[in-house]
């Protein structure tokens, strides 16, 4: 766990806030006006935290509360030795956080990676609190018509998979993300891809790498490619609800996809979207891979505000 005033060179200004709500120390950061009318949640996935967002926070937060979650084993959050760290103790933890302790409304949810499904797990428990959806670099697992058969497909031409499940199969993956804190910037720049690698400066990699300082801390981001990977696991997410389902793939959504991603392959996570939100908007940033708020924050800003502004959000019953 990454100490509570580490600002990383002051890349990350953010005051440390922690909820005790799921039975772990759970870091979150909660910036904006508190009365605003609207709220994003920004949800990272592997093998980041919320420093990912660290380059949209401030602007956003100038009219809208931001609240920006560390899954349970990353960043400034603790990493329990009794949990399992499946996808469904994720959306566990969040609906605490986000119910139980802060009681937010009218959610526009902001996922990458893991966060994803995380964040579509949790909507499906209340999609009556979710206003619109913004996927980038992820998928959502709504029930959408070919969605496991494009999941298939990724998982068999993708780099970071491929890999995944040779090392899962030969022994060396919780060898090899047992080490994060010194393999975590390979990971990020060969296997999901990082399309401007002159970003990566030394306190960029300390900030990556510090939470895993040994293989106790690398829980969390050892079990989330086991989840696709290991043989006998079980779907990371149960299937979802058809009306709660319905009802999230009617809010307004949009898709901000780097195309030189090689963890969701293009060819493979903008279909699964279209077959979600079949009039939704896709973006495509043909200069970022797996990371576009690393590689082009600026454009996924641009993307951001223009959507925010020009996407209605559905009327909750």
């Amino acid at each position: 766990m990454i100490p509570s005033a580490e600002t990383f060179d002051g890349t990350w200004p953010y005051r440390a806030r922690y909820s005790e709500a799921a039975g772990f120390r759970q870091h979150y950061v909660d910036e904006g006006p508190p009365d605003a009318d609207e709220t994003l949640v920004l949800l990272h996935g592997q093998p980041t935290w919320g420093y990912l967002w660290r380059n949209l926070i401030d602007p956003l937060a100038r009219k809208r509360r931001v609240v920006v979650p560390d899954h349970m084993g990353f960043g400034k959050s603790a990493t329990p030795a009794d949990s399992d760290y499946l996808a469904r103790e994720h959306v566990d933890n969040l609906e605490k956080l986000l119910v139980n302790v802060l009681d937010l409304h009218r959610i526009t949810l902001v996922l990458h990676d893991w966060g994803g499904p995380i964040g579509a797990g949790f909507g499906l428990r209340h999609p009556d609190r979710i206003d619109r959806i913004i996927a980038i670099n992820t998928v959502l697992p709504l029930g959408a018509p070919g969605y496991g058969e494009l999941m298939a497909g990724n998982h068999a031409d993708s780099a970071w998979f491929r890999w995944a499940a040779v090392a899962e199969a030969d022994g060396t993956l919780t060898e090899v993300l047992g080490n994060a804190g010194n393999t975590v910037t390979h990971l990020m720049l060969a296997l999901q891809t990082i399309a401007r690698p002159e970003i990566v400066t030394p306190t960029w990699v300390r900030a990556y790498a510090s939470h895993f300082t040994d293989r106790a801390e690398c829980r969390g981001v050892i079990r989330f490619p086991q989840q696709i990977v290991a043989a006998g696991m079980k779907p990371p997410l149960p299937e979802p609800d058809p009306s709660a389902a319905a009802a999230l793939r009617a809010k307004p959504a949009v898709l901000l996809e780097g195309m030189r991603d090689t963890a969701l392959l293009p060819r493979y996570i903008i279909p699964a979207f279209r077959a979600t939100f079949p009039d939704a908007p896709v973006i495509e940033l043909p200069d970022a891979g797996h990371f576009p708020q690393e590689d082009a924050p600026e454009a996924v800003l641009a993307a951001l505000e223009l959507f925010l502004q020009t996407a209605g959000a559905t009327a909750n019953t």
